[in-house]
């Protein structure tokens, strides 16, 4: 197929009102809503639905039986024409679920660019999903769950509604969140969930030089390893650690965090830290 072409095999059903940008690939089986628009190159193989209000970017591409803007799983939604927006070169995998938004949580679910979900991963109604995160199989996060760039959310991971998963940040499999997690962090477990100190390999891989990374570990020890509770900790690094794009953002995370921040370290972090 020449890849200015857009195909749609048929036995696939596309609503005549849907829109599909050049060189897009609907396979057997799939189904286009009315409201679907999907943008240059995206590639929907075998049995895939895709319905709603929803705008799909460029280069994605969708597994089988992966069923994207579907209504929200919620008791209060009434049929309102509420929106899931997803950005470019997205990897959608088999039996992924994402949700529309819903009137009380803004009307829209948004997803980034770049991002990995693998198997059976669900994100729920009015999430903000940012660029560059990874969601291993049968990851699933609750309504109202922001997630900050970068962010790896470990294998059947269930996030609790309105939590906020921080930049840069690394969760275990088989993790329970309930509180928000710190950017730059690593946490695991479930109830209770457990710090593992500093997402140092995962920083490194992405760029982050040596001092930057010391920077943070400095930040870490205080905030979570002193004897001072959050607020003193906040006052102390601000004393101690000069203003930077990293320092300002776990000090703004911590200060509008409304269930609180994982917090609890882990046997291996306390030794780590002695």
């Amino acid at each position: 197929m020449d890849s200015n072409e857009t195909f749609v095999h048929p036995s696939a059903v596309v609503h005549s009102k849907a829109r599909l940008g050049t060189g897009v690939y609907v396979g057997p089986g799939s189904y286009v809503g009315e409201k679907v628009t999907i943008n240059k190159n995206t590639r929907m193989n075998g049995n895939v639905w895709i319905t709603g209000r929803t705008e799909i970017g460029k280069d994605c591409r969708f597994s089988p039986f992966s069923a994207i803007g579907t209504e929200p799983q919620d008791i209060t939604y009434a049929g309102e024409d509420t929106l899931l927006r997803i950005g470019d070169r997205n990897v959608f995998r088999e039996f992924m679920t994402i949700h529309r938004g819903t009137v009380k949580g803004g009307g829209k679910t948004v997803i980034g660019s770049d991002n990995y979900f693998m198997a059976y991963s669900h994100v729920a109604h009015d999430c903000d999903v940012g660029n560059g995160i990874i969601f291993t199989h049968a990851a699933t996060i609750g309504g109202h769950v922001t997630v900050g760039d970068g962010a790896n959310v470990g294998a059947a991971t269930g996030v609790h509604q309105f939590c906020r998963i921080g930049r840069h940040s690394f969760i275990g499999g088989y993790s329970t969140i309930t509180q928000d997690v710190l950017p730059f962090s690593k946490v695991a477990g479930g109830r209770p969930t457990l710090l593992y100190g500093l997402n140092a390999v995962g920083l490194k891989r992405m760029g982050y030089e040596k001092e930057r990374i010391s920077v943070l570990k400095h930040i870490f020890k205080i905030f979570f390893y002193s004897e001072l509770n959050s607020l003193q900790a906040l006052e102390r690094i601000e004393k101690e650690i000069p203003p930077g794009e990293d320092r300002d953002e776990i000090l703004r995370f911590v200060r509008t965090t409304k269930r609180g921040i994982v917090k609890k370290p882990s046997e291996k972090w306390e030794k780590d830290s002695e």
